[in-house]
């Protein structure tokens, strides 16, 4: 895990918050969902037979502005084709940061084409002294947007700066 401590996350101004699901921004800007994804991490196994590989140890993802780190991330290329990742399967620890937005829980998926990434377990969001937890969230990289899911709890603090 990286030596951050762990990640803040956004939240946008929550007129009402109900029990079940939450609207927020993520982020405020759109991540760019055609870049390039770049890993790093302490160890690789790649396995061929069903086209999967393992980063293990301090992982660390990036596209565009978009970071993921985690312990551990599996990754899914479409149909075997080792040029083409289909998605990112993340666990332990997981953080996002996207601009000066981040979020954390404990797994992660992040669908890249669609841009796509859903976070579970424990999920917390945080902007400036404004939280927001929950049971899940969805993330649309595209749009800039959020949802969180399960038993939302919020602390708004009031005014500015």
């Amino acid at each position: 895990m990286l030596s951050l401590p762990r990640a803040v996350l956004i939240l946008s101004l929550l007129t009402t918050v109900p029990a079940f699901a939450q609207n927020v921004a993520f982020g405020g800007i759109r991540a760019d969902t055609s870049a390039p994804v770049e890993l790093a991490a302490d160890s690789l196994q790649v396995n061929q037979s069903d086209g999967t590989a393992v980063f293990t140890g301090n992982v660390v993802i990036g596209q565009g502005e978009m970071r993921l780190s985690a312990d551990e991330v599996t990754v899914v290329y479409a149909d075997g084709d080792q040029q083409k990742i289909d998605r990112l399967q993340a666990t332990g620890n997981v953080t996002l940061v996207n601009g000066p937005d981040a979020a954390e829980a404990s797994e992660a998926e992040y669908d890249v084409a669609t841009g796509n990434i859903a976070l579970s377990g424990d999920v917390v969001l945080t902007q400036g002294q404004n939280v927001l937890r929950g049971d899940r969230m969805t993330v649309n990289l595209a749009e800039g947007s959020a949802q969180v899911d399960g038993r939302v709890r919020s602390v708004l603090q009031p005014g500015g700066n």
